[in-house]
């Protein structure tokens, strides 16, 4: 089944996107959740046309996506969190990295970062994507607070 999706998917495809998937998928979640209609031939006509007038947009976004990212690579992250040795008590999540970023003055949403559950203190690299072309490599690193 082609589908044209209406908003990005995780794991799918971002919007505007044709993709083809299982019946079942298409019928009983994609289509009835509002995330994608079908890819009829007039469907995606008009879609060649909003992306056409789209295209100088995504070219401004896209700047501002890679200004942005030169601005994250240039920040060192520390999060500070209760430690005992090298071994947390508790974890570090993408929402601790969002909280220090908005401590430097960028509002990112959560959903956008993939760092995975961190629990030893040390140096990570979390993956933030910015735009669907530009995904940037983010250090951090985890200090330990005595508890």
């Amino acid at each position: 089944m082609e589908l044209i999706l209406k908003q990005d998917v995780q794991n799918l495809g971002f919007k505007d996107d044709v993709v083809t998937v299982k019946n079942g998928y298409g019928r009983n979640y994609l289509i009835p959740q509002g995330f994608a209609i079908l890819a009829t031939p007039s469907a995606k006509k008009v879609l060649a046309e909003n992306l056409k007038q789209k295209a100088h947009k995504e070219a401004k976004l896209v700047a501002d996506a890679k200004a942005l990212a030169e601005a994250l690579k240039a920040l060192e992250i520390k999060i500070t969190a209760k430690a005992g040795g090298d071994k947390l008590f508790g974890s570090v999540t993408s929402a601790n990295i969002v909280e220090a970023l908005e401590a430097n003055g960028h509002s990112i949403d959560k959903k956008f970062i993939t760092s995975g559950v961190v629990k030893r203190v040390g140096k990570y690299t979390a993956s933030v994507r910015l735009h669907r072309d530009v995904i940037v490599e983010l250090p951090y690193e985890i200090v330990g607070e005595k508890a």
